[in-house]
Protein backbone atom coordinates (compact mmCIF):
# COMPACT_ATOMS: atom_id res chain seq x y z
CA UNK A 1 0.00 0.00 0.00
CA UNK A 2 1.53 3.34 -1.01
CA UNK A 3 1.11 6.86 0.87
CA UNK A 4 -1.65 9.24 0.83
CA UNK A 5 -1.89 12.32 1.31
CA UNK A 6 -5.01 14.66 2.15
CA UNK A 7 -7.02 17.30 4.14
CA UNK A 8 -7.53 16.86 7.89
CA UNK A 9 -11.01 16.88 8.32
CA UNK A 10 -13.44 17.18 11.68
CA UNK A 11 -12.53 13.40 12.89
CA UNK A 12 -8.91 13.51 12.60
CA UNK A 13 -9.02 15.66 16.11
CA UNK A 14 -9.31 13.02 18.24
CA UNK A 15 -6.36 11.09 16.60
CA UNK A 16 -3.97 14.07 16.66
CA UNK A 17 -5.25 14.87 20.39
CA UNK A 18 -3.85 11.06 21.46
CA UNK A 19 -0.57 11.72 19.33
CA UNK A 20 0.21 15.04 21.07
CA UNK A 21 -0.82 13.55 24.35
CA UNK A 22 1.67 10.20 23.53
CA UNK A 23 4.95 12.18 23.08
CA UNK A 24 6.84 13.22 26.45
CA UNK A 25 7.06 17.23 26.77
CA UNK A 26 4.23 18.04 24.25
CA UNK A 27 1.06 19.52 25.23
CA UNK A 28 -2.51 19.31 22.55
CA UNK A 29 -2.47 23.24 21.54
CA UNK A 30 -6.02 24.44 21.94
CA UNK A 31 -8.29 23.75 19.08
CA UNK A 32 -9.09 27.39 18.14
CA UNK A 33 -5.32 28.04 17.94
CA UNK A 34 -4.98 26.16 14.78
CA UNK A 35 -5.52 27.09 11.47
CA UNK A 36 -9.32 26.58 10.48
CA UNK A 37 -9.70 25.23 13.96
CA UNK A 38 -7.98 22.01 13.56
CA UNK A 39 -8.64 21.23 9.82
CA UNK A 40 -6.03 23.50 8.42
CA UNK A 41 -3.86 20.93 7.36
CA UNK A 42 -2.49 17.72 6.02
CA UNK A 43 -2.38 14.27 6.97
CA UNK A 44 -0.40 11.52 5.39
CA UNK A 45 -1.43 8.06 5.85
CA UNK A 46 -1.30 4.68 4.82
CA UNK A 47 -3.22 1.77 6.10
CA UNK A 48 -3.39 4.22 9.64
CA UNK A 49 -2.70 8.06 9.88
CA UNK A 50 1.20 8.81 10.14
CA UNK A 51 1.45 12.27 10.56
CA UNK A 52 0.07 15.66 10.29
CA UNK A 53 1.07 18.69 10.37
CA UNK A 54 -0.89 22.70 10.04
CA UNK A 55 -0.42 25.04 7.41
CA UNK A 56 -0.81 29.06 8.86
CA UNK A 57 -1.50 31.35 5.98
CA UNK A 58 -0.50 35.06 6.48
CA UNK A 59 -0.97 38.76 4.81
CA UNK A 60 2.08 38.27 3.78
CA UNK A 61 3.91 35.98 1.01
CA UNK A 62 4.95 33.84 3.80
CA UNK A 63 3.07 30.54 5.50
CA UNK A 64 4.35 28.70 8.71
CA UNK A 65 4.03 24.71 8.72
CA UNK A 66 3.24 23.82 12.57
CA UNK A 67 2.64 21.33 14.77
CA UNK A 68 3.43 18.51 13.22
CA UNK A 69 2.81 15.43 14.99
CA UNK A 70 3.43 11.89 13.98
CA UNK A 71 1.73 8.36 15.29
CA UNK A 72 4.07 7.32 17.69
CA UNK A 73 2.63 3.61 17.60
CA UNK A 74 3.67 3.81 13.79
CA UNK A 75 7.42 2.24 13.30
CA UNK A 76 7.54 0.98 9.91
CA UNK A 77 10.28 1.85 7.46
CA UNK A 78 8.51 4.63 5.70
CA UNK A 79 7.81 6.84 8.46
CA UNK A 80 10.63 8.94 7.67
CA UNK A 81 9.25 8.91 3.93
CA UNK A 82 5.98 9.78 5.30
CA UNK A 83 7.07 13.38 6.71
CA UNK A 84 8.86 14.03 3.55
CA UNK A 85 5.77 13.89 1.88
CA UNK A 86 3.70 15.54 4.45
CA UNK A 87 6.63 18.95 4.14
CA UNK A 88 6.36 18.78 0.37
CA UNK A 89 2.96 18.34 0.00
CA UNK A 90 2.48 21.49 1.82
CA UNK A 91 4.94 23.37 0.05
CA UNK A 92 2.96 22.21 -3.43
CA UNK A 93 0.02 23.70 -1.17
CA UNK A 94 1.82 26.53 -0.77
CA UNK A 95 3.31 27.65 -4.29
CA UNK A 96 -0.41 26.81 -5.11
CA UNK A 97 -1.70 30.04 -2.77
CA UNK A 98 1.06 32.11 -3.69
CA UNK A 99 3.08 31.79 -0.97
CA UNK A 100 6.97 32.38 -1.77
CA UNK A 101 8.40 31.46 1.86
CA UNK A 102 7.84 28.65 4.67
CA UNK A 103 8.74 29.27 7.93
CA UNK A 104 8.65 26.49 10.61
CA UNK A 105 9.55 26.32 14.29
CA UNK A 106 11.40 22.53 15.62
CA UNK A 107 13.75 20.75 18.34
CA UNK A 108 12.74 17.26 17.24
CA UNK A 109 16.21 16.60 15.50
CA UNK A 110 14.81 14.04 13.14
CA UNK A 111 12.14 16.30 11.79
CA UNK A 112 14.73 19.27 11.38
CA UNK A 113 17.03 16.94 9.70
CA UNK A 114 14.53 16.00 7.13
CA UNK A 115 13.80 19.94 6.65
CA UNK A 116 17.52 20.73 6.06
CA UNK A 117 17.22 17.71 3.49
CA UNK A 118 14.53 19.21 1.55
CA UNK A 119 16.62 22.18 1.53
CA UNK A 120 15.25 23.90 4.14
CA UNK A 121 17.80 26.28 5.81
CA UNK A 122 18.50 25.63 9.56
CA UNK A 123 19.06 27.96 11.97
CA UNK A 124 21.99 26.55 14.06
CA UNK A 125 21.22 28.38 17.34
CA UNK A 126 18.43 27.37 19.63
CA UNK A 127 14.77 29.91 19.71
CA UNK A 128 11.84 29.35 21.79
CA UNK A 129 8.23 29.35 21.51
CA UNK A 130 6.85 32.39 23.21
CA UNK A 131 3.06 32.41 23.56
CA UNK A 132 0.44 34.13 25.56
CA UNK A 133 -2.81 33.30 26.61
CA UNK A 134 -5.60 35.83 27.17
Amino acid sequence: MQLNIRKLKESDWETLCSWWDEWPEWHNPPRDFLPDNGKGGLMVEKDVPIVAGFIYYTNSKGALLEWVVSNPDYKEADRKQAIALLINAAEEVCKTNGVKYMFSIGRNKSLIKTHEELGWKVDPSHSHEIVKFF
